[in-house]
């Protein structure tokens, strides 16, 4: 008999909403980083979910007040890369009996810090007594339809960009839970992409509001898997040839005889938009994304073929549609 391990968090939800009623006329279709319903006359309600346990998200040296403030983080990238402002929060809290009240106080303040971070408010919510701890959050927010930027549209031709570097979050993760070394000078930076990650909501905001997007998706899942989800939701392919591999990855990579390639495409936990952009609205993506405080990298192109590749130095290989999922054997 097969377990829910087996089948993986992909497959599980495939199996779910294949039971599930369609709602007429979805605005955002199963499968992208957020949900929405229709208001009426060009106004949506957009809705998210997302929940953090205690035993798969939270590496042992992270404290309960940077896990709660990273479920608000976790949440607020999705309405990132969706150009969304979230607005109100919901949470439902999984607590064991043992948890003293100074624990659960660093619970709460951790997600009022995230919630102001962002510019949202916790309304309320629900508790209740767990043998985890779980944090799962529903967020809402209001958009205009023709300003959301879905995972689908992306054209041949489209610049493909990212928000930030990669590859950090997989050597920190190394770091914190395999014990590889890192000197003091890069050691930091690796570790905080885990501990304190941050959203690119000012930057999502700005593009959305640039009109130059024509697909959009948080990368927390991975890069090569991030890249992949656009490139089926949009039906085209993507050439990369300019990996946007940090320099603390690289260093990582050079002290530990590991692979920086692989790092920098096949991690998560990265919260970063990866972006179609059309060509002759580049310069302007670039500046708005520069007036918000941020940087936009090119990293590739869209291609006809329904394949991703990577380029460096002239060779071509295939990038693999993995990176980081529930339930699988790691």
């Amino acid at each position: 008999m097969k377990t829910s391990v087996a089948l993986g968090e992909r497959k599980i939800i495939e199996l779910i909403q294949s039971q599930l009623e369609l709602m007429p006329n979805m605005p955002v279709p199963f499968g992208d980083d957020v949900s929405a319903c229709d208001l009426g006359n060009g106004n949506l309600v957009i809705l998210k979910t997302d929940m953090l346990v205690d035993k798969t998200d939270v590496p042992p040296q992270m404290s309960l007040w940077q896990a709660a403030r990273k479920a608000v983080v976790m949440n607020a990238s999705d309405f990132a890369a969706k150009g969304v402002k979230p607005l109100a929060i919901l949470v439902s809290l999984g607590l064991p009996a043992s948890m003293t009240k100074k624990e659960i106080v660093d619970i709460g303040a951790g997600l009022n810090a995230g919630a102001k971070e962002y510019g949202a408010f916790i309304l309320g919510g629900d508790t209740n007594e767990a043998s985890d701890v779980v944090v799962s959050l529903s967020v809402f927010g209001t958009a205009r339809r023709e300003e959301l930027m879905l995972r689908s549209g992306a054209n041949v031709g489209d610049v493909v960009a990212v928000t930030g570097l990669f590859g950090k979050t997989s050597a920190g993760l190394k770091i914190l839970i395999n014990g590889l070394k890192a000197p003091k000078g890069i050691r930091g930076a690796l570790v905080d992409s885990i501990l304190t990650p941050h959203a690119r909501l000012d930057e999502g905001l700005a593009l959305s509001h640039s009109g130059a997007v024509t697909a959009s998706i948080d990368s927390s899942d991975g890069l090569a898997w991030s890249l992949h989800e656009l490139a089926k939701a949009s039906n085209v392919g993507f050439l990369i040839n300019n990996l946007p591999i940090s320099k603390e990855t690289a260093k990582f990579a050079e002290i530990n005889k590991l692979d920086s390639v692989g790092l920098t495409l096949y991690g998560g936990e990265e919260y970063e938009l990866v972006l179609a952009i059309e060509p002759r609205s580049w310069d302007r993506a670039k500046k708005a994304v520069r007036d918000a405080g941020g940087k936009l990298r090119q990293i590739g192109k869209t291609i006809p073929e329904k394949k991703l590749v990577l380029e460096v130095k002239g060779r071509r290989t295939p990038i693999e549609p993995r990176g980081w999922e529930h339930f699988s054997k790691r």
